[in-house]
Formats: structure tokens, C-alpha cells, sequence
């Protein structure tokens, strides 16, 4: 990755950090440019970077011996077991070394699949001359981000909010005491531009720690203490004013819609990152608007978001021949990614279109989501049924090349098409825009640097039903075509060095997945029957996907989740990590497991959903102040408890423990339901300032405090023997149609264990199932508004309910 920040960060050294700003500017700035955080964007010291080392995410040892990091589990921690760095990993040993010696931490944060962090291995941490005098002078920590959340929470907040910008990887200097003095990005290892390299940083922090040491901890220290403060607000009043959740919502929509691009689609400027939260309110109040009999209005909003995700699907950010999303396009056209590909993104991203194929009833968007979600089956999910973390944006060329490179694994010569595709390659090469002398030419900041020169990102310029017009051909033998050709690039590439695959499993991550994929098994069965998929889609039963995700889920269940304790771990990767379950962890799975249970049925995903609430709320729940922390707190050398608002390219843990809160108040008793209510409450006031000033930068959040607002969520209860043909017909009609603010229960009144949770935990719900008419497989009950429409018996007959619940939502306005 390539941190647009890094080197201004450090631009006046020896200098210590002067008295921090107004709290209320950090903090804006520090959210204003958190995307920026999450995946920095490429700058000209890229360049640089490339044409020194080529990024390779690993070089020969040279004979060194491994040190402390090998026999850690991390991919990222294990790529720099061999740097001739004395690494320690986050640790007591590690800070004890540091206030012994009495020197300053070098604290280095990155992740395994990172572009930049490869970059600054090879180009400084590899290099004999800079690990010496991080050796003399400084005691030198590896983070993993993605293994230690918590850990980069702390270091990124305080460089991001101080230096208007941060990504990785994160470098930052510590007192032994764990408190930063100094922080920024990724330095080159020697000066340039009039800018420092990193054996000045180093220099310059040495000297500044022996001359300016009490300037550089007083500073450090009231930093800390200011962000602890701003960052643990707690809300002045339990009550939520009655405007908040239109206020919040209108504004978000209303400032996406002023930076939505209609040549390209998309919101904002390059580069352009699919940011699906983004996408999520534009089609919860484009639903609103059709509630209201808004219709035109309602156009528009959808019309945005086609649009946006027709261009995302089209460009070489979605990758074509092996399918799924790449983390993001460095130009405004969705053409040239940055080309690692993130779990998170791809459930994230299913979820929209599937929910946009529900709107609009174009199958287009359904394929999508199949490509995206056949590409994990495929190569992101491992023989237990985990799913893996990411995939690198680098490999080699070929066998045996010194150097790995950015997309290699993904580019294409136009020859290579010619030798591949023989008769079928002109046809290929018009629709994906190949050209001979490269096709990286479609904005100027799609390769500035002839980086990809002679090289071709594949991209759709013309849909495909133009396209095959153009040719004579019809629009079912000119995909099943371009499907074929797919296939033979395919099994060309297969044979390519594969970028690195980190196999980590992370439960957060894992239950944003297992959301998609639940929620897949029954939307996609609202496709017609007989419908001809082209690879890579495998077009098959929509049914097999929520085996996956029950296989992900008993993973997590199995060997992340402590029954004794019912606490999660964060991350596995040959056994659990040191790391405790975060407040992510807790609120992705949780709304994972909700999706499984309702879209699957097994109440067994129900039970461990709210279990899991209950210990979050003892972990993580700021029961005085409101909403929840990003940790537990129990680890001392984590210096900030966070209550976490931004929904970036990851939703915010508390949107998620809102949205999951409410859910939960509508399946139980009026007791349980009305604690639940009150701790969302609770947490929306915390942000009440934030959803009003900044609602862009926690669109999520937004989305909660409309549905909180909701004086009665729609219950649909389905009522049945649940393996019976006729019943999964009922539970497909249910979600045949767009509703966020919809619970389904799904009961099989035989199931001993079901009905005693219903007795105990919602007696209405189990009266309803008992008096269900007999001798039916499947029988619907549609809740609302404290009063339930006649049961009905067939599938044909609930959707008209459904959708007779909607117009009649649309007339009363």
C-alpha cells in the first residue's frame, strides 16, 4: 500500500511535537481521513519504492539466522523472521528490554498482504547498515494489525489525528512506557525530494530522545490523555431527540448524493474505494422514499447506485477471469486497482447486490454476487471450512524471479491473449479493452509511471448485451464465449506464481462472510430457473452457500470460541491467537449468526447470537457512559479504550452492536426487548454530535438510528416443518423482496428445544405456532404495527402480503 502521508510526518525533525490542537479538530481531521488510513493511495514515492526493489514480499535470507519472530504465527510477523532486525513481538519481553536498555521503541505495524510494508522490508529492514542502528539505538517491535486491532488502534489514532493522514506501514516511537513521541508511515531509506529517509529518522529520534527527552514524553503523555478522553465520550443524556434519526439519515444522502460521480459512478474523487456502507444507506432511504409514495425520488437514489456498482463490476477492480473485488481503483474510472483482495470487502460487497438484485430484479447483480462469493469457495476457504483473510497485491513474473511486482499475477500482454484465445481473441480483446501497447491509458492517474506498460487490465468499457450487437452475435452466445475465454486465462494463470494467500482466520471478517453467504442461499433462489452462468460463476443450488457459512460458523464455534468462559479469540492461524475477541469480533459474528438463523433456520446460530450478546455487553459495554469500547481493557500496554463510530472500508463495531441490538428487541418478550432498546439508546446518544455534524463518516450508524425510530419493526414468523419442500418455498417468497427493517422467525412446532425457547423467551411467538392451522407444511404470519395479518399457506400468497404491507406503508403517506 501506498501511504499518500508518510514522509511530511516526520518533515521536521529533530523537532518535538509541539502542544496537540483542539481535540475537536483532531478527531474531525483523524475521521475525515480514515479512509485514507485504511488503504493510503498511491504517491509518486511508489515509484521510487518499485524501481529500487521491485516490492517483494520476501528475498533470500542470505544465511541469517531467524530471529524472535519465527516462532510467532502471524504470515505478516513470519515474513520478517529473517531480517537481521532484532525483532520482538508485542510483549512484555520486548517492553522490559526497552526500560532496561532505556531506549526508545521502534514500533513497526503492518499486515502480510500490505504492498508498502513489503517495500520498506526490502528496501530498510533487510539492509545490514539501517538494522544496526535500529539495533544499537532502539529496542524494535512487528505488529500485526490485523492479529492485534488494538494495538494499531492506539498508534494509527495518534498519527492519523495529529498528522492528517496515516496508513501502513505504521511507524511509530515509544517511550518505554508504551506512550508514542513520534509517528508516520513508510520512509525510503535514504533522503530525497527534501525529504527525510529513514536512517535520518533514525538519527534524528536518537538525538531528539537525548537532548529533548522530557519535551518529547510530556508531550506524548497529554496526547494520550487527550485522545482517551475524546475518544471514551460518554453521553450526556440517555434520550435521543425525536429528529435524530431523520436529520442523520437525510444528511448522510444528501452529502453522498453532492459527491456522486455520474460519469463513473461512485462517490467522491479518485481514487475510489468500494466503500458498501456507502452503498447501504443510498438503498435504505431509497427505500424510505418508496414507503413515503416518493417515487421519483427514489429513482434517483437507486439509479446512483446501479450506476455506481454497474462501473465497479465493469472495471478491472472486480477481477474478471478469477472473480471477486480488488481493495480499491487508484483512478476515477474503477480501471487500474491496488490488486490485494480483503475478506472484508468481498462479504461486504455481496451483500449490495444482492440486495440492489432484489430491488431491481436484474439478474446482472445476483451474477455478481455469485462471482464473488464462488471466488472464496474456490480460493479463500480451507479444508475445515474457515475462510482466509487476503490475498497480496504482489507476486513474481515467473519461477524463480529475484522480485515480486504489483498485479503480476493479474495483467495480460495482448499476445498472451492472441496465443491463449486463437479465433476468440480479437472478440476477447474488444470487449476487455486489450491493446498491444497496454491499456492503462484511460485517466491520468491510472499509471502516471509506465508501471504497467504493455500490460492490460482487463475492463468492460460497453456492457455486454452492446457488445455482442456490435459483433452479430446474440447476447447468450457472445457471454457463453467471453465465459470460455475466461476459463483458458484461468488455467493460464492458475500456473503463475499466486500472490501470497494469508491464511489467517479472523472472526470478525469470517462473520461479515458468513452474513453474504447465508443471506445468498435464499435471495438467489428469487432468480428465474434456468438460467446459463459463465465462468468463473458456477451457477450452482443457492442452497450449498449456506453450508458454507454453517461450516464457517462451527469453525469459529469449535476452535475460537471458549464454551467454559463464552468468549471469542480474535484470530486463528495454527492454533488461537494470544489476542482476545474485540468488540468487532462480537458484533460481525453476531450479525452473521442472526443472518444464518433467519435466512437458514437452525436456532442453534439464534442461541449462540445471543450468548454472545450477553458477553459482549459484559466485556465491551460502557454501562455508565453508553455505547461500547473496542476492547475489553484488560491488557495494560493497550493504551486507549476506543468507542469506534467510523464505518469505513469495515463498518464500526458499535453501528453493528445497534443494528444487532434492534434485531434482537424484535424476536424477544417486551422485558428483554425493552433492555435491548434501551442500551441503543444509550449508545446513539454517545454519538448524537457526530451523526449531526459528520453523519457521512458513520452512514451505518445513520441507518440504525432510523430503524430504532421504527415504531414496530415487521415480524414475518413462518410457521412449519422446516426441511419440507413447501416450507424453504415460504422462506424464499420472504426474501424474494428488499426490507432491512424485517425479522424473520422460523419455528418448527414438533422441535421440542425450539418451543421451550419461545415459551421462555416470547410466549407470543409460540402461541402463534401452536394455533397455526394443522395439516399445513408452511404457514406465514406477518407482524406489524402491534397487529398480525391472517395467516396465509402459500408462497404466492405472502408475497402479496408483503408487498400489499408496503404500498399500504406508501398510501398512509
Amino acid at each position: 500500500m501506498s501511504p499518500a502521508a508518510s514522509a511530511p510526518v516526520f518533515s521536521h525533525l529533530p523537532r518535538p511535537l509541539g502542544p496537540p490542537p483542539m481535540l475537536s479538530t483532531l478527531l474531525l481531521r483523524h475521521r475525515l481521513t480514515a479512509a485514507a488510513a485504511a488503504s493510503p493511495t498511491r504517491s509518486p514515492l511508489r515509484v521510487l519504492a518499485a524501481m529500487s526493489s521491485s516490492a517483494s514480499s520476501s528475498s533470500p535470507h542470505g544465511g541469517r539466522k531467524p530471529n524472535r519472530l519465527a516462532a510467532e504465527h502471524s504470515p505478516y510477523l513470519l515474513q520478517h523472521a529473517h531480517n537481521p532486525v532484532d525483532w520482538y513481538p508485542w510483549g512484555d519481553e520486548a517492553f522490559e528490554k526497552a526500560r532496561a536498555k532505556d531506549v526508545p521503541i521502534f514500533l513497526s505495524i503492518g499486515y502480510s498482504t500490505c504492498h508498502w510494508c513489503h517495500v520498506m522490508e526490502v528496501e530498510s529492514f533487510e539492509n545490514e547498515e539501517v538494522a544496526k542502528l535500529l539495533n544499537d539505538w532502539f529496542v524494535s517491535i512487528k505488529v500485526d494489525r490485523e492479529e492485534r486491532p488494538d494495538v494499531d488502534k492506539v498508534y494509527m489514532t495518534y498519527v492519523s489525528a495529529l498528522h492528517g493522514g496515516g496508513g501502513w506501514p505504521l511507524s511509530v516511537f515509544l517511550s518505554p512506557n508504551l506512550k508514542p513521541l513520534m509517528g508516520g508511515t513508510y520512509f525510503p531509506p535514504d533522503d530525497n525530494y527534501g525529504r527525510p529517509g529513514f536512517k535520518t529518522v533514525l538519527r534524528k529520534v536518537k538525538e531528539a530522545w537525548e537532548t529533548k527527552r522530557d519535551a518529547l514524553e510530556r508531550t506524548g503523555n497529554l496526547v494520550i490523555d487527550q485522545l482517551r478522553d475524546a475518544l471514551s465520550a460518554n453521553a450526556s443524556s440517555q434520550d435521543l431527540p425525536n429528529d435524530l434519526a431523520v436529520v442523520s439519515v437525510d444528511q448522510c444522502v444528501e452529502k453522498l448524493s453532492s459527491s456522486y460521480d455520474p460519469k463513473f459512478g461512485g462517490f467522491g474523487s479518485a481514487p475510489k474505494f468500494p466503500r458498501p456502507v456507502e452503498d447501504y444507506i443510498m438503498l435504505y432511504k431509497y427505500r424510505k422514499h418508496m414507503e413515503a409514495g416518493k417515487e421519483s425520488e427514489a429513482q434517483n437514489i437507486k439509479k446512483m447506485v446501479t450506476h455506481t456498482l454497474d462501473c465497479m463490476a465493469r472495471g478491472g477492480v472486480h477481477d474478471h477471469v478469477g472473480g471477486g473485488f480488488h481493495r480499491y481503483s487508484v483512478d476515477e474510472c474503477w480501471h487500474v486497482p491496488h490488486f490485494e483482495k480483503m475478506l472484508y470487502d468481498q462479504g461486504q460487497i455481496v451483500n449490495v447486490y444482492l440486495d440492489t438484485f432484489l430491488i431491481t430484479g436484474d439478474e446482472y447483480y445476483s451474477t455478481v454476487a455469485r462471482n464473488i462469493l464462488d471466488y472464496l469457495r474456490r480460493d479463500m476457504i480451507g479444508k475445515e471450512g474457515e475462510i482466509f483473510s487476503a490475498e497480496d497485491a504482489d507476486s513474481a513474473e515467473y519461477e524463480g524471479a529475484p522480485r515480486k511486482k504489483e498485479g503480476a499475477f493479474y495483467v495480460w500482454t495482448s499476445k498472451e491473449i492472441e496465443d491463449a484465445l486463437g479465433e476468440n481473441a480479437e472478440l476477447f480483446k474488444n470487449h476487455y479493452y486489450v491493446k498491444s501497447s497496454g491499456n492503462c491509458d484511460l485517466s491520468p492517474m491510472s499509471d502516471p509511471h509506465n508501471e504497467f506498460k504493455g500490460k492490460n487490465v482487463l475492463i468492460e468499457r460497453r456492457p455486454a448485451s452492446l457488445m455482442a450487437s456490435k459483433s452479430g452475435k446474440a447476447l447468450a452466445e457472445y457471454s457463453q464465449i467471453l465465459g470460455a475465454c475466461r476459463q483458458k486465462l484461468f488455467d493460464i494463470r492458475s500456473k503463475r506464481p499466486r500472490p501470497h494467500l494469508d491464511d489467517k482466520v479472523i472472526v470478525s471478517w469470517n462473520g461479515l462472510a458468513i452474513s453474504a453467504f447465508a443471506r445468498a442461499s435464499q435471495i438467489l433462489k428469487s432468480g428465474p430457473t434456468g438460467t446459463r452462468f459463465n465462468f468463473p460463476v458456477t451457477g450452482c443450488n443457492p442452497v450449498e452457500y449456506v453450508e458454507v457459512a454453517e461450516k464457517a460458523a462451527n469453525f469459529i464455534k469449535q476452535k475460537l470460541y471458549d464454551a467454559s468462559s463464552k468468549r471469542l479469540h480474535h484470530s486463528y492461524r495454527n492454533g488461537p491467537s494470544k489476542a482476545p475477541g474485540f468488540l468487532d469480533d462480537y458484533a460481525f459474528l453476531i450479525n452473521g449468526l442472526l443472518d444464518l438463523y433467519e435466512f437458514g433456520g437452525n436456532i442453534e446460530w439464534l442461541l449462540w447470537a445471543v450468548q454472545l450478546q450477553v458477553t459482549q455487553d459484559e466485556l465491551f459495554l460502557d454501562k455508565q457512559g453508553g455505547g461500547y469500547f473496542n476492547t475489553p481493557g484488560e491488557d495494560p500496554s493497550v493504551l486507549l479504550r476506543v468507542k469506534e463510530d467510523y464505518d469505513g472500508a469495515e463498518p464500526s463495531g458499535n453501528s453493528v452492536a445497534a443494528i444487532n441490538l434492534i434485531r434482537l428487541s424484535s424476536i424477544f418478550d417486551a422485558a428483554k426487548s425493552t433492555g435491548y432498546k434501551r442500551n441503543v439508546e444509550h449508545l446513539l446518544a454517545v454519538f448524537e454530535t457526530r451523526l449531526r455534524q459528520l453523519s457521512i463518516a458513520l452512514p451505518l450508524m445513520c441507518c440504525a438510528a432510523d430503524m430504532l425510530s421504527v415504531p414496530s419493526r415487521k415480524q414475518v414468523v413462518l410457521v412449519g416443518q422446516k426441511g419440507s419442500v413447501e416450507f424453504q418455498d415460504m422462506v424464499a417468497a420472504t426474501f424474494s423482496s428488499y426490507d432491512p427493517n424485517r425479522t424473520v422467525i422460523q419455528i418448527d412446532p414438533k422441535n421440542t428445544e425450539e418451543m421451550e425457547f419461545w415459551d421462555s423467551n416470547n410466549p407470543n411467538i409460540a402461541q402463534m405456532a401452536r394455533s397455526s392451522p394443522p395439516g399445513k407444511q408452511a404457514v406465514a404470519h406477518v407482524c406489524q404495527d402491534f397487529k398480525c395479518s391472517p395467516p396465509v399457506t402459500s408462497p404466492e400468497a405472502l408475497r402479496q402480503l408483503l408487498n400489499k404491507t408496503l404500498a399500504a406503508t406508501s398510501s398512509a403517506a
